[in-house]
């Protein structure tokens, strides 16, 4: 009773720990189609429930909540409930929708790659498992929704359920499985051997690379302003016809329950008239109706269109005036910032640390050609066309037959006019940029000195000082200095060294050692070090000019010779001459010990001071030997 039961096997450990594979993939995107459908599902159900007068029960409802969520990815649907009888197309796309099953397919893609944040983990699920898993997840609740719809009054057109359908959910999970592991260039270069090589050669270069990267950044900045600029013209235009709008939206129905309803599908749809803008800003415009254009020259929208808020804030029908033709700026405003980001990426100032300081420009890649830059630009221009006819041909579709089978812009018009604007505003623009910032790079390095120059000069300079106080008759010995300049001048050299050609101690280390908190009462500096070396000497002084007599003998002088000489002859003179022997020999050994004292000074040539044996002249000395 008391015994532990038996921990688990390492086979059972290891089946619990492995990456998840094809099934949990599979899983997970049936669960992102699952969340798509179930938010739509309580939305709509939320306005049946609210409503006073509902057409039908519950399951007309959720037939209408599926509609919508093939709607969303671009599906066409047939609505068949009307006064003629004839089947009806409905194909504008809410942009808005479209947004919520990629952002759940991108998210099931990520999380079904399993890539581990440690190095040691698990490995991650291939990319393909992953990929294929979701895609059929997803493609399995599509399809069980489309055939659930089918037979209601809005039904999808399967024609483009086979189409849109599975185009969106393997777009949305290659996305999800390239930013899973860490959007890697290669796939995205891979794509391009599909191209011929001539084009390939002439589009991206040798070096795709670099020129794909920096043109997907610019055209992705165009792409953002035109989409911008296109929603505030879009605002402007409310505020300028703001009582037809307020009209048109009291008129389609009076109950709050309805107003909602229609306020949620104007919201849906904002991001379509934003691009509706563009557009139009561009000089295409777009069509209301089949064969009725409205751009900045002339605006001739179709008779009787059905009440709407965003379709009231359409200009006016005649010529176009001043303030029409003032959207014109827009697509100058991309070509300007499409043109700025490839300069950019042509000529590299260096990045800035914390204080604000750029990096040398030796540090920088080298600066591209002209002609580069100008490619670079263009294609650009391309990869911005391409986002925005893409964005123009989601955006518009069918609102019924006849005149209503178009509305939206052209989606061939709306890339090629943003080719054509981006590649003649951004040309001249790039070029001159490129110029300035060449400019800004030579004068950069000009005032940027050399990593540790600094430290070889502050060494030559201490050098010239040590060498200049050594020959005025400093304190210091002359081999002290020297040892003291080499080790300084070799220390600059150290630094210079670590400075140009490595990372510093900061940069090695993730968290630098912090000071001491109890640093001691002195200091590493020159003058506490001289001070110290003062003290030394004037202790050992004593010491020296008592052993030094003992240890040199005293050289004989002509002087105690004759005394000597002299002294010989009378009795008394033997201890008188020992006397006078003892006296000039303590005389003596006092010389020798300034002598030294005055060597250590001078130096060990003798030749810096005025007080030196060397500068004495020969004989002249208590110690001169004949």
């Amino acid at each position: 009773m008391t015994a532990r039961r038996p921990s688990l096997s390492p086979l059972i450990q290891r089946m619990l720990d492995r990456s998840p594979g094809l099934g949990a993939s599979v899983l997970g995107g049936a669960v992102a189609a699952g969340l798509g459908l179930g938010s739509l599902a309580v939305l709509v159900l939320a306005l049946w429930i609210s409503s006073p007068y509902p057409d039908s029960g519950p399951g007309g409802a959720l037939h209408v909540a599926a509609a919508l969520w093939l709607l969303a990815h671009g599906v066409e649907l047939v609505r068949t409930d009307t006064l003629s009888g004839a089947p009806l197309p409905v194909g504008v796309t809410p942009l808005l929708l479209l947004a919520l099953p990629v952002w759940l397919l991108h998210r099931a893609a990520r999380d079904a790659t399993d890539v581990p944040a440690e190095p040691d983990g698990p490995p991650p699920v291939p990319a393909r498992t992953a990929w294929t898993g979701v895609v059929l997840g997803y493609l399995g609740v599509g399809g069980a929704a489309a055939l659930y719809c089918s037979g209601s009054e809005l039904r999808p057109s399967w024609a483009w359920v086979t189409l849109c359908l599975p185009l969106v959910a393997a777009g949305a999970a290659a996305s999800g499985v390239w930013a899973a592991h860490g959007c890697p260039r290669e796939p995205v270069l891979r794509l391009l051997l599909v191209l011929p090589d001539r084009l390939r050669l002439l589009l991206f270069g040798s070096d795709a690379g670099p020129r794909l990267g920096a043109a997907v950044r610019a055209a992705g900045a165009g792409t953002a302003v035109l989409s911008g600029a296109g929603a505030l013209l879009l605002a402007a235009s409310l505020v300028l016809h703001g009582p037809a709008a307020r009209a048109s939206f009291l008129q389609l129905t009076e109950g709050w329950t309805g107003r909602f309803a229609v306020l949620l599908l104007g919201i849906a749809l904002i991001p379509n008239a934003a691009v509706w803008s563009a557009s139009y800003s561009l000089g295409p415009g777009f069509t209301l109706g089949t064969g009725h254009l409205v751009h900045p020259l002339a605006s001739d929208p179709a008779p009787l269109l059905p009440p709407f808020p965003l379709l009231a804030a359409v200009p006016d029908a005649g010529p176009g005036t001043r303030l029409n033709w003032s959207v014109g700026v827009v697509p100058v405003v991309a070509g300007v910032t499409v043109a700025w980001f490839v300069a950019r990426a042509a000529v590299r100032l260096g990045e800035r640390d914390e204080q604000g300081r750029r990096a040398p420009a030796a540090a920088s890649p080298a600066p591209w050609p002209a002609g580069r830059t100008a490619g670079v630009l263009v294609l650009s221009a391309l990869v911005c066309a391409g986002f925005l006819a893409l964005l123009a041909a989601l955006s518009g579709g069918p609102l019924g037959t006849a005149a209503l089978s178009r509305f939206g812009p052209v989606w061939w018009q709306s890339g090629g006019a943003t080719a054509l604007w981006i590649t003649v505003t951004g040309l001249p623009v790039v070029l001159t940029v490129r110029g300035w910032r060449l400019w800004r790079r030579k004068v950069h390095a000009r005032a940027v000195p050399v990593q540790g120059a600094g430290a070889g000069r502050t060494a030559a300079r201490t050098a010239a000082e040590g060498t200049e106080g050594s020959a005025k008759g400093s304190t210091k010995t002359a081999a002290q200095e020297s040892k003291d300049t080499a080790g300084r001048t070799a220390k600059g050299a150290v630094r210079a060294a670590s400075s140009s050609t490595g990372p510093g101690e900061d940069e090695l280390y993730d968290f630098v050692p912090a000071q001491d908190p109890f640093p001691p009462a002195w200091q590493h500096d020159d003058l506490a070090r001289a001070s110290r070396w003062a003290a030394l000497r004037e202790a050992s002084a004593p010491l020296e000019a008592s052993a030094r007599p003992a240890a040199k003998e005293p050289a004989p002088t002509e002087g105690p010779a004759d005394e000597s000489a002299t002294g010989g002859k009378s009795g008394t003179g033997d201890e008188s001459g020992a006397d006078e022997a003892t006296g000039s020999g303590t005389d003596e050994a006092t010389g020798a010990t300034e002598k030294d004292d005055a060597a250590d000074s001078a130096g060990p040539t003798g030749s810096a001071g005025t007080a030196g044996p060397a500068a004495a002249p020969e004989g002249s000395g208590p110690g001169s030997t004949p």
